[in-house]
């Protein structure tokens, strides 16, 4: 089996030869109009290689770069494509198994997934719920599941080499960085920005997160019920016990950096459990996905992410 650079390669090479063909074809078309109109002299036929709009042609979406920048940015697109298209598998949007949408209607289960893909081949998560944290505290976080999906995908054998690869393309020293970024008050993980930006401020993703990002959970819109929030409150419950275990071993350790930094962490998550995730889980919020997203995210205030333009209508 090729590595993930190889494949990626491959890929960028195909989108080469496919732009420089429509390049011709399109150069060919202006001669032929030229020549019918007998403009041979007067009307230029050739096509710049930035002009010929492929989704996937480097010269056109960065026609200001090098040509080694371009192969560049081609490769982190490619893994952002990639990483977006694993969340989708692990929520059971995609399968592995089967083409195009899995799980896409409103209240989707894991028991109508199975129905479609009764053995998967990567099994979506079964609570709607990924956790984001910044460390390996949850076996289920989306780190370990994105690890699983390269292995099940390109295999063990390349495995350190294409998990390496990723984090190089996003120019990233550790691949968590880009799911998780807790420095600063309302920081956003580079992931989540990706996803906004994917789909035009509309995302099917939501982000429940605290105010300085120091616990994130992720879940997928169509699968959600009005149990979701409080399955949320579940883990961050259970990563406020984990944390406190984790200070008392930093304050025995005598470790006064850290026992600082878990001290404000925890002050953090105990307030947005106090203040804005139990009293939203105790609503028992329901949505109705026929209104979108803009009348639906608002419904969740401070529990979610904010996203301009998907704030809460003022009174």
């Amino acid at each position: 089996m090729k590595t993930l650079e190889q494949i990626v390669a491959l890929h960028r090479d195909e989108w080469k030869a496919r732009s420089l063909e429509q390049q011709r074809l399109e150069i060919e078309n202006n001669e032929a109009v030229a020549r019918l109109y007998g403009l041979e002299d007067e009307v230029p036929s050739h096509v710049p290689l930035e002009r010929v709009s492929l989704t996937n042609n480097s010269a056109f979406r960065w026609p200001n770069k090098t040509a080694k920048e371009r192969d560049a940015l081609f490769t982190q697109s490619a893994i952002i494509d990639l990483i977006s298209y694993s969340v989708g598998c692990m929520f059971g949007r995609y399968s592995l198994d089967a083409p195009g949408l899995i799980l896409g209607d409103q209240g989707s289960t894991i028991d109508d997934y199975v129905a479609k893909i009764p053995s998967p081949t990567f099994p979506p998560d079964r609570d709607n719920v990924i956790p984001i944290v910044d460390g390996d505290w949850f076996e289920d976080d989306i780190v370990e599941r994105f690890r699983l999906f390269l292995r099940t995908v390109f295999g063990e054998q390349h495995f350190e080499a294409n998990l390496r690869f990723v984090s190089e393309a996003l120019g990233l020293k550790n691949l968590r960085d880009y799911f998780i970024k807790t420095a600063g008050r309302g920081a956003a993980s580079k992931f989540y920005d990706d996803h906004v930006q994917r789909y035009k401020k509309r995302p099917i993703y939501w982000l429940f997160s605290s105010p300085r990002g120091s616990f994130n959970a992720l879940i997928y819109m169509h699968r959600y019920t009005p149990s979701t929030v409080s399955t949320v409150l579940t883990y961050l419950r259970e990563y406020v016990t984990k944390l406190e275990s984790a200070l008392q071993h930093a304050e025995r350790s005598g470790n006064a950096l850290e026992s600082d930094r878990l001290r404000r962490i925890l002050v953090e998550l105990n307030e947005y459990e106090h203040d804005t995730l139990f009293p939203k889980a105790s609503e028992n919020v329901v949505i109705d996905l026929d209104d979108g997203v803009k009348a639906n995210y608002p419904k969740f205030g401070a529990a979610l992410k904010k996203i301009p333009g998907l704030e809460a209508p003022s009174d």
